[in-house]
């Protein structure tokens, strides 16, 4: 049974018209970086709830989604005519394994690929201290498919001059030019080794973790080309390579 707890509207961040911010003041729940949990409105005489990363990383009070506009989905577009002081509902658990938690203690390098709003939990987790504690090299790969859609950028670049030499930060817009970006898919530098000539860093099955995060046709296409490399997927009864969360 679906326990919701009362929060309110704390800040509100439209990064365009399409794309928001949500950070909201509740009492709970704990949760792990990576984690999403699930939002919820009241839709006529129904409560509509759907899963949303945590932004945040867990020692903040406030509990932040990012989200874009689905223009078909029931709930997106409610979400983001809410303002501060509104309430809105959340479920009273948190759930999720992409988290630091699942990768190998073996790893050094660890690689984090993201579409659109899928680059939510690894903000979180880029946040705490474990993954600056544990490896040597972390790389952000978020694509997107206007340069205006690339939300948290400021949050980035912080991260970037704390963390210079170790934090490879990398673009991906494939809608229009922008010079500092790969005007292309994340797995099209995959496939002819551009990302890894452009960070410095290797693919190599004996030191990484590749996360992937958003739209299922990266995923399943990242997913084919790493295999390729002999990268195989990772399950807590069979540790591997690469950890998965599709997006919508």
């Amino acid at each position: 049974m679906t326990h919701w707890l009362s929060g309110r509207v704390a800040r509100k961040t439209c990064w365009n018209d399409t794309h928001f911010s949500l950070a909201i003041a509740v009492q709970g729940p704990p949760f792990l970086a990576g984690q999403f949990i699930r939002i919820g409105m009241d839709v006529g005489n129904e409560r509509v709830g759907r899963p949303y990363s945590l932004v945040n990383p867990p020692h903040e009070p406030l509990l932040e989604i990012f989200f874009n506009i689905v223009p078909e989905g029931p709930l997106t577009s409610r979400l983001a005519q809410l303002e501060a002081g509104d309430q809105v509902w959340l479920n009273d658990a948190a759930n999720g394994f992409l988290t630091l938690a699942e990768v190998p203690e073996q790893t050094r390098d660890l690689w984090m690929l993201a579409t659109g709003t899928g680059v939510g939990p690894f903000l979180s987790m880029l946040q705490t201290e474990e993954p600056w504690r544990r490896f040597d090299n972390v790389v952000l790969g978020y694509g997107v498919r206007f340069h205006d859609n690339l939300g948290y950028r400021e949050l980035i670049e912080r991260l970037q001059r704390e963390h210079h030499g170790r934090f490879h930060f990398v673009p991906f817009v494939t809608g229009e030019k922008v010079p500092t970006a790969f005007d292309c898919r994340i797995t099209d530098t995959l496939a002819d080794g551009r990302l890894e000539q452009h960070v410095g860093v290797a693919l190599d099955p004996e030191r990484c973790h590749v996360m992937l995060c958003g739209h299922a046709e990266m995923i399943s296409d990242a997913l084919q080309i790493l295999e390729q490399r002999g990268l195989r997927r990772h399950r807590r009864r069979e540790p591997g390579h690469i950890s998965t969360e599709k997006y919508h």
